[in-house]
C-alpha cells in the first residue's frame, strides 16, 4: 500500500469513529478536514471517504499507532460531548491496535481532566513507554 493510500485509510478510520455516536458534529468535520489537509489529502478524496466503506489497515509502527490513537481521542472530544459509545469504541480500537490498556486509560483520563482536552506529546509517549519497561 502506498503512503497516500495509508493516509486515506487512517482518515477513513477517523471518519468511521466520528459517527459512532450516531451523527457527525460540525466541529468533528472541521477537525477531520484539518487532519486531511495536514496529511495532504485532496478535497475530492476527503469528501469521497464519507461515502465509502472503511477497510482497516494494520499500522506497523508503534509510534504511528499511538499517534492515530491520540488523533481519535482528540476527535472524540471535538464536539464537547463525551458519549458512552465513543468511550467504549476508543478503548476497543486502542486494544485492537495493540496498545496497552492501562496506558489507554491513563491517556484518556488525562485528556478528560485537561481544560483543553489535549496532552503534551512528551506525556503521551511517556505513558506508553512506561508500559514497556
Amino acid at each position: 500500500m502506498n503512503p497516500y493510500e495509508e493516509k486515506l485509510a487512517l482518515l477513513s478510520d477517523m471518519i468511521a469513529f466520528s459517527v459512532v455516536d450516531g451523527k457527525l458534529h460540525e466541529r468533528e468535520y472541521l477537525f477531520l478536514s484539518m487532519i486531511a489537509e495536514e496529511l495532504q489529502i485532496t478535497t475530492e478524496d476527503f469528501k469521497a471517504l464519507f461515502h465509502q466503506e472503511s477497510y482497516p489497515i494494520v499500522i506497523k509502527s508503534e509510534f504511528e499507532r499511538i499517534q492515530q490513537f491520540y488523533r481519535l481521542a482528540l476527535l472524540m472530544h471535538c464536539d464537547g460531548v463525551l458519549h458512552e459509545r465513543e468511550q467504549i469504541k476508543i478503548h476497543e480500537i486502542g486494544i485492537n491496535m495493540g496498545l496497552n490498556p492501562h496506558a489507554i486509560k491513563r491517556v484518556l483520563k488525562a485528556m478528560e481532566i485537561s481544560p483543553t482536552k489535549m496532552i503534551s506529546p512528551e506525556f503521551l509517549l511517556e505513558v506508553f513507554q512506561e508500559q514497556l519497561n
